[in-house]
């Protein structure tokens, strides 16, 4: 003993008795010291508290939630706290007491009760702080009184033994206060468990989390989560009954966050820009100031060469990251770190039950303690692995977050310039794969540290256990390395190719979406169809190319424990005949070879994840380093001056690109109307846009002051309800609101439509006519009550009376807008004369500025130009008393209609006229007395040219027959009608357009796991799965042998040469047999999986082609998107990863069952009683985080669909400054989104803590019956089954896991399903019902009582049409907004099916043919010019089936060749997305041109005119008379005068004919043609 008492001699002297006897431990009824009971067990707590209690002090006064009023419990805890103090401070008192009467008292008798005293004082003051700080329950004191508890156990015990043994109590005080002591703490430790009551002050929550208010004890176990499991179990899981979001994981707290560490980062990257490029900023920005004569033409290339400059220094994404997400990373880089370590504790404990069993003399108790701490162990590691993935996944959730919200921020900044290398569907990407890519990362990030240090602690464990023999086992390792980092690079290659190949794609997709409807009317399917499979078969290919790369990586590491542990011991047993392996060698090495594996086999897949979310990383760096519009391109803070100022203007859509509106200066006086006018391509919506400050500045000054509104060219409607995208975030006020709709001619709209105002608009206005949307976007700019109003051509798409009223209600001098500054872009010269001001632009220049009179009377070429277009009367008492009415007299329509033999000299005058205009127009020479650079005059002198017309506001009303009735304007409303909102009817849901995604409910159906399987191939499955099977076969056999080869007796301390050799050859034999089966399995995996990406995407894009239009006008864009981008990227990448997961975690449970059970078959008797609850857990969970997933993906198409939405109205958010209000609806979306996705998360820790418990129990039970049995069991049985039951822990928890995520992500195959079984349109060709190849020949149309509706359940909007059209016909097609004119031609094209009657053309019945027969013989010229990115050739010709010729004969026609030429690529000029780098006017040429080419005997033009000036209109008209002399021509138009050369014109009026005759009749009988000439100024 007094080799023991001499170890801690100090320690000895400090207690007075001896602190360490080993002894009191070899004995049957084993104790400690009661020196070491009185140190080392009161210390751990107090210290534990000690060292964390400045970190936990700093934490709460950082982070305080409120204020919590005392309770019961609080009350009760500090109580017992005090009690506790005073228990120790008896305790001192006593020993203080023994010492003054003499009795020798240890040292430790003074220190230990102080040490205690101040540790229950700490913690009843964080009782009491905790409270003030609003913290309900305590992670820190909970641990130091479990601390305690389980400390104080063994002096509990000692206690009584030593009594027992001594038959009394030597110290009765000490005695009694330990037990009181004790009894306080473990009431402490019960107290800690339960949460304190909600904050006094605490935020309102419609369903507040209840993990913020839960106990530690229940937050470390997911207890508070069982509830929402509970719910899901028994019935389907709703949005309403997900948690709201913590508040630190929610969009208004994460994304500031980050947004100033972005900040930081961009102010570095632009430190040295700052010092070059800004001075040259400076010089441009001060154009018209004191540094205007600095302006010198070295400017643009200085700024260029800044630019450059800066790209060397690009903010870095992942530092901004890293710093704004630190924290939550350092916490869960210390849960991984006891994590690794607990990871070795298991093998040594392994290795003492190994000796236990060999050695018989081991007390038992030592036995069943190891069996014990195995146990412990286990659930501690489980709830420090819960915490960390719980963690992780969080902070991949925030980041996820932040970079929505960053590229969402971004997207609205960009300039146009920068927009053109990030098509909508790139940026979706970005959003939804590489957002998603590295949220996931981040579970592994703590990998890169980890893996290496799991690696090197079992290689130095297998040094102590093999020696120098496992240097080979290394060596393997390190063979290997050079192998991987190839694969590795290549893989890299292939992920940046595929992710390009993924963006082409999914933006070829994204413009389908948005052309669906061209695409139908032209029968372009199959062509677009081809295009977007070329694109994914690359796609695929490179998928292929990067699974089969991925498979023999997968060989590679699977072989690699194998080849690992068989050199390891190949060597060693080789190196010397004395090396035995017996079992606790053998299986301790195999237990550390199995820590080993995990992060060897991870190597490879983090090596994939890291090299995607680098690729992620730099995609995301590089849209966010785009660069953004310059804020000083406009200067927003004048306060003094005329409202618009531009003063040497220069402007293009980009830094690079040549200059688009140049030397542009002019001002515009407060209240003032000025048009701006000029041919198509002139760059009239180009001034607007550098007014807007869209448009890079070149150099030159813009000033606007006050806040501005604007109307694009083409309508920006909102998937909102109607009185949502009049409002636009603005407050409702009920009379404004009600005068805005009078003036916008909404009133009649409102009553057709469904709900009202608040009927649900479509995406794109897609439930909405042209002229309706126009309104609208018309009506948001009105009601915006701004300064400034950019008006951009918001007439054209308007019917003649309609664009009449509004000018005169809205826009024109007496209109709602007077006094406020607009400009004007406009075709429609009858509204010049009431202008104030007009701007004529030329090229990009600004040509003519004046008054309408100045201009009259100072230039020629104007004068020849209005007289050409127009013939205003000139007295001023005029029948209805407006001189500013454009009118044809009634005598000169004969002339245009009649079959005289005059026409063609007549209109052969009117073009030489047309193109002497045309050519002064566009004559370099600027001929006229008016300087394009003078500023507007003041408003006052103009007023009297306006001054008849002020004289009688209605006069211009008159009175219609028929239905169709004038849209009056109540100049004054009344206060009850102030005070009323327009009547909205009861809107059924029916009624509403765009239906809610359904979430399918209960279990993934079986046809959907089979419809996988079919598109994989059976035979090809099966084959996968007897090769797993094969796999763990050989894998357990191997095991098995090696157990067998341990148990071999040595012969003399030798081994036995022949049988060494044998083992170590079949052990090899079953490696490579593992390696074979691996490979095999894995190349047939991904096989398969490419064959089933490649099946399932042919079919979903087959059946979204056939889908009719109705499908697109519900379903909004952005859930279609989701299925082809997101879900697509599950199918191609994430599902056979977790097939191949799935099935080896499911052969690697049933080997652990069978193993331990063949080992121990006593454990045969709980399998049933583990099972039953991991059964019922499994039903549970799966019920739950199934339904999760489906919310979660439901939650996500908005996200992309408000998003596509943004990108297409940016210039319109931006003009009114509502960037911030779109930003926050954003945030909103992922937020709910994340309601969704955070209890999926949660589910996965949830299930895992429950699992890994039960995995905890078969370890303790497999260790249990082996200390039991270990009279009958042999070390090597005892070791492979405790080496299997380590492993069972993690793999049933995978099973879950992986069982779970096959379900959920099997659910974007069941998303993909459900689009591929939508209900198709009509078959596009039938075999037996085919049309002559020269039909229509003729081009006769009849109309049969024809009946139509747009969707099932609606009403008609067509009803009962009798109408024969002779072939060769000129029909103009005329009513107002809703008439049903454009539903006609839907119904030609069989858009639209008939609900009754029949449509005929060339007595052929269009019912019966396929649809491709007859759109493909009929031609329209579309409202809307849709162009997709691409070559212009290929937007004329998709099929190749014209020849250059052809389409430069069709150019020429179409009024384009002179364009097409002056281009660089010509006919290979890439189009942008949209045709965004063509003017509307020119895009609407192109489908003239495209149309001359089809050559079809039936051409409708439905509104085709509507975007291009007046002159380039007639040139189009000239084009149709000539070149479509003897076909059928059916013309919807606004314009009147294009159909007045018509044979016949179609009255239509609530879908039914109102009248139907030629124009001069119908104006001669003065109908409701009559009054639309009338107010057209085309009849008087």
């Amino acid at each position: 003993m007094a080799g023991n008492v001499t170890q801690f001699p100090g320690l000895d002297r400090f207690c007075g008795s001896t602190f360490w006897d080993h002894n009191l431990l070899e004995s049957v009824d084993p104790d400690l010291t009661p020196c070491f009971q009185k140190t080392v067990l009161v210390w751990i707590p107090c210290f534990f508290l000690c060292a964390v209690a400045p970190l936990h002090y700093m934490y709460l006064r950082k982070h305080d939630r409120g204020y919590q009023q005392i309770s019961n419990m609080n009350k009760a805890k500090t109580a017992l706290a005090v009690l506790l103090v005073l228990v120790t401070l008896l305790d001192l008192c006593w020993s203080i007491w023994e010492y003054t009467v003499g009795i020798n008292v240890p040292l430790v008798n003074f220190v230990s009760p102080v040490l205690l005293a101040l540790s229950m004082g700490l913690a009843g003051f964080f009782i009491q702080y905790e409270r003030l700080k609003g913290r309900q329950s305590s992670g820190v004191l909970f641990l130091f009184w479990l601390l305690a508890t389980l400390c104080g156990i063994v002096t509990f015990r000692s206690n009584i033994r030593v009594a027992l043994l001594e038959g009394g109590v030597s110290d009765t005080f000490r005695f009694v206060t330990f037990y009181v002591y004790y009894s306080l703490v473990l009431t402490q430790l019960i107290l800690s468990a339960f949460t304190e009551r909600a904050l006094l002050f605490s935020p309102a929550n419609p369903e507040p989390s209840p993990e913020e208010s839960c106990s530690f004890l229940s937050k470390i176990t997911f207890w508070w989560f069982n509830p929402l499991v509970i719910l899901g179990y028994k019935r389907a899981l709703e949005r309403a009954d997900l948690y709201s979001l913590n508040y630190v994981d929610r969009s208004d707290h994460v994304v500031p966050v980050f947004e100033k560490e972005w900040q930081k980062e961009r102010q570095k990257s632009h430190k040295f820009e700052s010092q070059d490029a800004n001075v040259i900023y400076n010089k441009a920005q001060g154009v018209g100031k004191d540094k205007s004569d600095q302006i010198n033409g070295k400017r643009e290339v200085e700024i260029v060469e800044g630019s450059e400059n800066s790209k060397k220094c690009n903010p870095s994404l992942f530092k901004a990251l890293v710093r704004c997400f630190w924290p939550l990373f350092a916490l869960s880089a210390v849960y991984r770190l006891i994590q690794d370590i607990l990871v070795f504790v298991s093998p040594q404990l392994l290795k003492l039950l190994i000796s236990f069993t060999e050695d018989k003399g081991i007390f038992p108790w030592k036995g069943y303690l190891y069996a014990v701490l195995l146990l412990v162990v286990a659930i501690i590691q489980s709830l420090v692995l819960g915490q960390y993935f719980h963690k992780c996944f969080t902070m991949g959730m925030r980041l996820r977050t932040v970079i929505i919200s960053a590229v969402y921020k971004k997207s609205l900044a960009v300039t146009n310039d920068a927009r053109k290398s990030s098509s909508v569907g790139q940026i979706v990407n970005l959003m939804s794969v590489d957002a998603q890519r590295l949220a996931d990362v981040s579970t592994q990030l703590h990998m890169i540290w980890s893996a290496p240090f799991q690696i090197a602690v079992s290689l130095y464990f297998l040094w102590q256990t093999l020696g120098p023999s496992i240097m080979a086992g290394l060596g393997v390792m390190i063979l290997l390395i050079p192998i991987n980092a190839v694969i590795a690079n290549k893989t890299r290659q292939l992920q940046v190719k595929q992710m390009k190949k993924k963006d082409a794609r999914i933006k070829l997709m994204n413009e389908v979406l948005n052309g669906i409807k061209v695409l139908k009317l032209y029968a372009w399917e199959l062509s677009f169809k081809e295009k977007i499979e070329k694109i994914r078969s690359k796609e695929l290919q490179i998928l292929r190319n990067a699974a089969f790369l991925n498979a023999g990586a997968a060989f590679t590491w699977a072989c690699a424990p194998v080849l690992v542990s068989l050199t390891t011991f190949a060597v060693y047993v080789m190196v010397d005949e004395r090396n035995i392996l017996d079992a606790e060698k053998a299986f301790v090495a195999l237990s550390l070879f199995n820590i080993l594996r995990f992060p060897i086999n991870m190597i490879p897949s983090l090596i994939s994840s890291f090299v995607q979310a680098r690729v992620s990383l730099q995609r995301l760096e590089n849209f966010l380093s785009h660069d953004e519009l310059d804020p000083n391109n406009v200067d927003r803070h004048v306060l003094t001056g005329p409202p618009i100022t531009i003063n040497d203007g220069t402007f293009s859509w980009g830094k690079a690109e040549g200059p688009i509106l140049k030397d542009i200066s002019f001002a515009v006086p407060d209240g003032s109307l000025v048009a701006v006018v000029g041919q198509v391509g002139a760059g009239k919506s180009s001034l607007l846009s550098a007014l807007l400050g869209e448009m890079e500045k070149q150099h030159g000054y813009v000033a606007v002051r006050g806040s501005t509104a604007y109307v694009p060219q083409q309508a920006w409607i909102q998937n909102a309800t109607l009185r949502d995208n009049i409002l636009f975030d603005k407050r409702l006020n009920i009379s404004q609101y009600k005068e805005v709709l009078e003036a916008c001619a909404l009133g009649p709209d409102l009553e057709m439509l469904p709900g009202g105002d608040m009927t649900e608009i479509g995406e794109k206005g897609i439930n909405l006519s042209g002229g309706q949307k126009q309104r609208v976007s018309l009506a948001r700019a009105v009601y915006s009550d701004s300064n400034i109003y950019y008006l951009d051509d918001p007439l054209s798409a308007v019917d003649a009376h309609v664009g009449k009223h509004i000018f005169d209600h809205v826009i024109g001098p007496n209109g709602i807008l007077k006094g406020k500054t607009r400009l004007l872009v406009t075709h429609g010269i009858s509204f010049l004369p009431q202008c104030d001001q007009i701007m004529v632009l030329v090229d990009g220049r600004i040509w003519l500025l004046g008054t309408y009179t100045e201009l009259m009377e100072q230039n020629e070429a104007f004068a020849e130009f209005i007289r050409n277009y127009g013939n205003f009367e000139d007295e001023e008492g005029n029948v209805e008393g407006d001189p500013s009415v454009m009118s044809l007299r009634e005598e000169d329509i004969g002339v245009l209609v009649d079959d005289d033999p005059s026409l063609p000299a007549q209109n052969a005058e009117e073009d030489t006229s047309i193109t002497q205009a045309r050519s002064i127009l566009s004559s370099s020479e600027r001929t006229t007395s008016v300087r394009s650079d003078i500023s507007l005059s003041n408003k006052g002198s103009q007023r009297s040219l306006h001054r008849s017309h002020e004289g009688s506001s209605d006069g211009h009303t008159g009175k219609l027959d028929g239905i169709a009735k004038p849209i009056p304007l109540k100049r004054v409303l009344s206060n009850e009608q102030k005070s009323q909102l327009p009547q909205t009817k009861a809107n059924k849901e029916g009624n509403k357009l765009i239906q809610k995604e359904v979430a399918e409910t209960g279990r993934v159906k079986a046809s959907v796991f089979v419809e996988y399987l079919k598109s994989i191939g059976i035979t090809l499955s099966v084959i996968i799965c007897l090769l797993y099977c094969a796999l763990n076969a050989a894998s357990i056999y191997s095991n098995i042998w090696l157990s067998e080869w341990s148990n071999d007796q040595p012969i003399n301390g030798t081994q036995d040469i022949a049988k060494r050799d044998l083992r170590l050859g079949v052990y090899g034999a079953l490696g490579v047999a593992q390696g074979v089966c691996v490979v095999l399995a894995t190349f047939l995996a991904a096989y398969g999986g490419v064959r089933s990406s490649l099946h399932l995407h042919h079919k979903s894009l087959l059946n979204i082609l056939r889908s009719p239009m109705q499908f697109f006008d519900v379903t909004p864009m952005g859930r279609i998107m989701n299925r082809f981008s997101q879900d697509m990227n599950t199918v191609d990448n994430v599902i056979p990863m977790v097939i191949r997961m799935w099935l080896t975690c499911v052969f690697l449970v049933l080997s652990a069952l069978f193993v331990i059970s063949f080992s121990t078959p006593l454990f045969l008797a709980i399998i049933l009683p583990i099972a039953l609850p991991y059964y019922f857990l499994l039903r549970f969970y799966l019920e739950t985080s199934r339904q999760l997933k489906r919310m979660e993906s439901i939650s996500r198409s908005p996200i992309y669909s408000h998003f596509s939405e943004t990108v297409q109205g940016t210039s319109t958010i931006r003009a009114y400054d509502r960037g911030q209000q779109f930003v926050f609806q954003n945030q909103v979306k992922v937020d709910q989104n994340q309601m969704a996705y955070y209890p999926k998360i949660v589910s996965n820790r949830w299930l895992a803590v429950r699992l890994e418990f039960l995995g905890s129990c078969v370890v303790l039970f497999a260790a249990l019956f082996a200390v039991i049995g270990r009279e009958t069991l042999s070390p090597g049985i005892v070791g492979l089954s405790i080496t299997y039951a380590l492993q069972i822990t993690q793999t049933l928890n995978y099973l879950v896991r992986m069982t779970s995520d096959l379900e959920t992500n099997i659910v974007a195959v069941e998303r993909i399903k459900e689009y591929a079984e939508t209900p198709t349109e009509a078959d596009w060709v039938v075999d037996d019902n085919r049309p002559p190849d020269n039909w229509p020949s003729e081009g006769k149309v009849n109309f049969n009582s024809y009946q139509t509706r747009y969707r099932e359940g609606l009403d008609l909007v067509i009803k009962g049409i009798d109408v024969t059209i002779k072939g060769g016909e000129k029909i103009g097609i005329v009513g107002r907004t809703g008439a049903g004119k454009s539903s006609l031609t839907l119904g030609i094209f069989r858009i639209i099916e008939a609900a009754g009657g029949d449509i005929k053309i060339d007595g052929v019945n269009i019912s019966k043919i396929g649809l491709h027969d007859l759109r493909g013989r009929i031609t329209i010229i579309p409202q809307d010019p849709v162009l997709f990115s691409g070559t212009l050739r290929m937007n004329l010709d998709p099929f190749d089936s014209c020849s250059d010729q052809d389409i430069w004969v069709a150019l020429e026609l179409s009024h384009l060749k002179d364009f097409v030429m002056g281009l660089g690529a010509q006919l290979e000029h890439e189009v942008s997305e949209g045709g965004e780098n063509l003017s509307v006017g020119q895009r609407q040429l192109v489908c003239l041109a495209r149309a001359l080419l089809r050559k079809s005997k039936i051409l409708v033009l439905d509104e085709a005119t509507a975007a291009v000036d007046l002159e380039t209109d007639d040139l189009i008209q000239s084009t149709i008379r000539t070149q479509f002399a003897d076909c059928t021509v059916l013309t919807i138009a606004h314009r009147l005068n294009t159909i007045m050369d018509s044979t016949r014109v179609l009255v239509l009026d609530a879908g039914r004919i109102a009248e139907f005759d030629s124009p001069q009749d119908l104006i001669a009988s003065r109908g409701i043609f009559y009054g639309m000439a009338k107010d057209a100024g085309l009849a008087s």
